[in-house]
Parts: C-alpha cells; sequence; structure tokens
C-alpha cells in the first residue's frame, strides 16, 4: 500500500468521530494550499432561511518548536558546578 500525498490545493475533510460538544467540528482534515499545510475544520449549518451550509476554519500548521538533539546546548568540564 502507497502512502497519501497530499496534492496541492486540495483538501480531505473526515466526520470529527471526537466531537463532544455543539461548538466542536463536524468534520475535521488538511489541506495543501500554495506549498503550505492547513487543518482545515467544517460545521454544518442552518441559515435564517432555512438552507443548510458549511462553515470551514483553516489553521496553518505550525512546525514542532522547542529543543532538539541538534539545539542542544554544549557544555565543557569547566561549565559543571561541582
Amino acid at each position: 500500500m502507497s502512502k497519501y500525498e497530499q496534492k496541492e490545493n486540495e483538501g480531505a475533510l473526515f466526520v470529527n468521530k471526537e466531537k463532544a460538544k455543539d461548538t466542536d467540528p463536524n468534520a475535521k482534515g488538511s489541506a495543501l494550499i500554495d506549498g503550505v499545510e492547513y487543518w482545515v475544520n467544517a460545521w454544518t449549518n442552518t441559515s435564517k432561511a432555512g438552507d443548510k451550509y458549511q462553515k470551514i476554519s483553516f489553521a496553518r500548521k505550525e512546525k514542532q518548536t522547542g529543543p532538539t538533539l541538534d539545539s542542544t546546548p554544549e557544555f565543557g568540564l569547566d561549565d559543571i558546578p561541582f
């Protein structure tokens, strides 16, 4: 089986099986737009006229921040306080 690869200017939404309250999105997924990955959330709403529609939000996927093995400071014997 091959690994799924996100295509440019496309996205996919899946039913949110972890929805715990009414304000949680009905569907969640991701999209790739201009080479940038986004999280996508969608809510099913009803307009005042009674028409169903999807409200969609996008949030840029951020890279993990924090220390890595490459960014660990180096210490010499003189730096040890004992």
